[in-house]
């Protein structure tokens, strides 16, 4: 059988594909501690399945291709509540954030257009792109400077001609970096001057720990240019659900897109009901969870530090810190981690830091790691990775 090119040319993704090494050493009786996937261990809100559970349709029927009303009318609320004003026409429920991503780039890229991104970005971006020919047009951050923006001039100096959009999630996977009101003011500027779409990847917007948060939907100079990815999967602990949205106020964008939904019939309708639902959640439920993700943010941060040769981002949103380790290969380190050692029947996973780029060589020894384990769990997994860099054959500080 032929496999076409354009799947050839995609890549496995850096989070999951070391699932099979995983599911080899718990077979063997092994714990794993997972801080390679972005699943949170908080419980979901209990709205989501008590409205499922009083939902009593006879039929399951085919839903609109837009979503459906009482779920568009909730998050159109939601918006609202934080100063941003969307008609019902704007918002258009998809399967997950990850379908609202695809079905963005399939609006707006032809194939050899151009999307521009701060290295290192959300692994899944290279396949979102490759899936319609697009390209990735990659502009370096540092761990030095928190992984914030370079300058303007650097940037526009990556514009090509063939420079569709830029795509960038805030706050950051994997980094955690928050841009500041000067960054994203910057980024309105390139923008509107080079009519550049910017695709604002903002579903964790919830979780920042230290300081204010501005979502680029309140900034009314780039609303035609703006498009917002949105998903219910980290605020409420429901990735399973696969609900997200996009969220444009662009008329020509909203009818491309419109076609693009309908090629895939519709979002499923009961879990659109509990997701509905889970936008009727109290704050104090995501006033709790951003409590809990800073105490185990800086309890990574602490564990972290205590590791010779390891240097790690300053996370101040959503759950993730990339970190340099002392290794010739993260990836290499992350399979003999699960495949040759354990301490106690114990073993640490996390995802290898060469596909949060694109660009050849870079990230080699880094890795993510998401801290959606528990304090204890969290200062367990990392003692585990300091005492495996050890006896690692390719240990650099040896």
């Amino acid at each position: 059988m032929k496999i076409s090119n354009r799947v050839q040319n995609m890549s496995l993704s850096p989070i999951r594909k070391l699932v099979p090494y995983a599911d080899a050493a718990k077979a063997q009786g092994k714990k794993v501690y997972h801080l390679n996937i972005g699943q949170p261990d908080i419980e979901t809100p209990t709205q989501f399945m008590d409205a499922i559970r009083e939902y009593d349709a006879k039929i399951i029927a085919y839903g609109n291709s837009k979503g459906e009303p009482k779920l568009i009318k909730a998050i159109q609320k939601y918006y609202a509540e934080k100063g941003m004003n969307y008609d019902l026409a704007d918002i258009y429920i998809t399967n997950g954030g990850s379908e609202a991503l695809i079905l963005t780039v399939m609006t707006l890229c032809d194939p050899e257009d151009e999307i521009m991104v701060f290295e290192p970005f959300y692994a899944n971006y290279n396949s979102f792109a490759k899936e319609f020919g697009a390209k990735m047009n990659p502009v370096p951050t540092s761990v030095e400077n928190g992984y914030h923006l370079p300058s303007k001039e650097e940037i526009v100096a990556h514009i090509t001609p063939n420079t569709r959009c830029i795509l960038l999630t805030n706050p950051g996977n994997p980094t955690g970096v928050v841009y500041t009101p000067e960054e994203q003011d910057m980024l309105v500027e390139i923008c509107n001057e080079h009519d550049i779409v910017l695709i604002a990847d903002e579903v964790y917007r919830e979780f920042v720990y230290d300081g204010a948060y501005r979502s680029f939907g309140t900034i009314p100079e780039i609303a035609d240019h703006l498009v917002i990815v949105d998903s219910v999967s980290k605020r409420y602990s429901a990735c399973g659900a696969r609900i997200g949205c996009v969220i444009c106020k662009n008329k020509d964008f909203n009818g491309g897109i419109m076609k693009a939904c309908q090629t895939r019939l519709c979002v499923p309708a009961v879990e659109q009901i509990g997701a509905a639902a889970l936008y009727e959640t109290p704050t104090s439920y995501l006033d709790d969870v951003n409590k809990e993700y800073k105490k185990r943010r800086d309890t990574i941060a602490a564990a972290l530090a205590k590791l010779p040769g390891v240097k790690a981002s300053d996370p101040k949103g959503a759950f993730y810190v990339m970190v340099s380790l002392p290794v010739d290969d993260a990836e290499k380190f992350a399979i003999w981690m699960l495949t040759e050692f354990d301490i106690n029947g114990e073993t640490t996973m996390f995802a290898p830091g060469n596909g949060f780029y694109s660009t050849p060589g870079m990230g080699v020894n880094e890795c993510r790691m998401a801290y959606v384990l528990k304090s204890e769990d969290l200062e367990k997994a990392i003692y585990i990775l300091g005492e495996g860099l050890k006896k690692y054959p390719g240990y650099t500080l040896k």
